[in-house]
């Protein structure tokens, strides 16, 4: 049960199997033994539900088999916690007038598994904790992985034949061979043919943004990409808050000592997700009055590329060089564009969230840009009581940035990003601006140094082998379906 989506084949199973003539008893323990369910999110407002009325109008029968599986389930809750109506509340399939599909995958299953290290423990110890107490032994840990065949081989071939001539082919169906690359990171020689690829690569991406945006792209400038769903929690607006506050800067002195820097952004948004839609608005608005400005133009330049998708990140991830992975820590589950990233070269700006945790711990903590609270520190402060106006009262370069969203960007205001990051910041965007800056100063400075960015870059390459989806199938299949050759 990949995600709560298919979580309704529990209830079908059942279903046909009784049709056949199997006692319900027998069927619910054949189809428990046969479902394995697979989160991936900790936002409660993703865990999904649906109305009773709805579930039971469509699908009568269905309804009547999960309202079985949830009385004998609470009958279990109430043997293991007597007189404890708040463990009821928390665990029972069928609830204040909803179906909670999450649930109805734990308790209709034998495994939960999480995507990430740091995911899976939250899950236990915060967004599953009722369950995970109750049958700890469901529990595991499954870090996603991603196709070297797809992201590297294929999408950047001039870097895999590079990979391939020093550290053979094995990598391409034993991913963590490539770490033979480790090797070549202090040699200068090889540091000048990295450099070589990655300048190609960004040569390239900056043709379509030739032919797609009609505007000169310097691929000398930092190419600095964020590509991911659109969403609050992936902080996007983080990123765009800095930009505006380094436009400001350039504005109030053109001629100071800036890093040339391009920012690519690809994302889509859900249909009905308003403030994302805006935050995708103003992004682009920010790229189109800055292409205005002739001289900050040559040193800041800011990209959001339509309908992304895997053949747009085929050009997007060998050309990038900074990765953005700034989610609000304990917030992103794993993540894969952030192995995709690295194993391209580039190099993760990002905080303690999701599969970041585990990257770090492959590269080392000089090969990554880490920044930000993390998740215990997040949990502090919420419980402190968060308040945003406080950094905006306190904050002039923030105080700047919001007022420039609040007068206009191209032309058009955007109060609505405005009054949310400043009133209500769900996902703690000011709490992490400063820490963020610094992190973004820090990459400005050590891209100045080339020997130490493709020392750094390589490192990452080599260290990419773990995330490999051939690797995740591997202990899906021993550990969870059981799986033997």
């Amino acid at each position: 049960i990949n995600d709560t989506h298919p979580t309704m084949v529990i209830p079908e199973l059942i279903r046909l199997l009784v049709k056949k003539g199997i006692n319900m008893d027998k069927a619910i323990d054949i189809v428990s033994s046969m479902c394995a369910y697979t989160n991936h999110t900790i936002l409660a407002e993703a865990l999904e539900k649906w109305p009773v009325d709805l579930f039971s109008r469509l699908l009568p029968r269905i309804y009547q088999i999960v309202e079985e599986i949830n009385r004998r389930f609470l009958i279990q809750v109430r043997e293991q916690y007597p007189g404890d109506e708040e463990k009821v509340r928390q665990m029972a399939v069928i609830y204040d007038g909803q179906v909670h599909m999450a649930r109805l995958a734990i308790v209709g299953g034998y495994s939960v598994n999480g995507v990430a290290q740091l995911h899976t423990e939250i899950l236990k110890k915060q967004t599953l904790k009722d369950f995970y107490e109750m049958t700890p032994e469901k529990f595991n840990n499954k870090t996603n992985g991603i196709t070297q065949r797809r992201f590297l081989l294929h999408g950047n071939p001039l870097l895999a034949d590079w990979v391939t001539e020093y550290a053979g082919d094995g990598w391409i169906t034993d991913l963590p061979k490539i770490e033979k690359i480790a090797k070549l990171a202090d040699d200068t020689q090889a540091q000048k043919e990295f450099m070589e690829i990655k300048y190609k690569n960004k040569v390239r991406l900056a043709k379509y943004i030739k032919e797609h945006n009609g505007i000169d792209v310097d691929p000398n400038s930092i190419f600095d990409v964020q590509v991911k769903r659109l969403h609050e929690y992936k902080r996007q607006n983080l990123n765009a808050l800095n930009i505006i506050a380094e436009y400001n800067a350039l504005l109030e002195d053109p001629n100071m000592e800036f890093q040339p820097k391009t920012y690519v952004f690809a994302a889509k948004a859900a249909p009905g997700y308003y403030l994302a839609k805006q935050i995708i608005k103003m992004i682009w608005a920010l790229g189109e009055e800055i292409k205005k400005n002739p001289v900050i133009s040559k040193k800041l330049q800011v990209f959001f590329l339509e309908d992304y998708r895997v053949t747009l990140s085929e050009l997007l991830m060998p050309a990038a060089e900074v990765s953005e992975q700034i989610s609000l820590a304990g917030t992103e589950a794993s993540g894969t564009g952030n192995m995709k990233l690295m194993l391209n070269g580039a190099l993760t700006l990002g905080t303690l969230d999701g599969a970041n945790v585990e990257i770090k711990e492959q590269v080392g903590k000089n090969n990554i840009f880490i920044f930000g609270m993390t998740t215990e520190e997040v949990l502090a402060k919420k419980a402190q009581g968060y308040r945003p106006e406080e950094y905006v009262n306190n904050n002039e370069v923030i105080r700047k940035a919001l007022n420039k969203m609040y007068s206009g960007i191209n032309g058009c205001a955007f109060e609505e990003v405005a009054n949310t990051l400043k009133y209500k910041d769900p996902y703690m965007v000011l709490a992490d601006f400063d820490a963020y800056q610094s992190a973004q100063q820090y990459v400005s400075e050590c891209y100045k140094d080339p020997a130490k960015w493709n020392n750094m870059s390589l490192y990452n390459i080599a260290g990419a082998g773990v995330f490999s989806a051939d690797r995740a199938v591997d202990e899906y299949a021993k550990n969870i379906w059981k799986l033997t050759k």
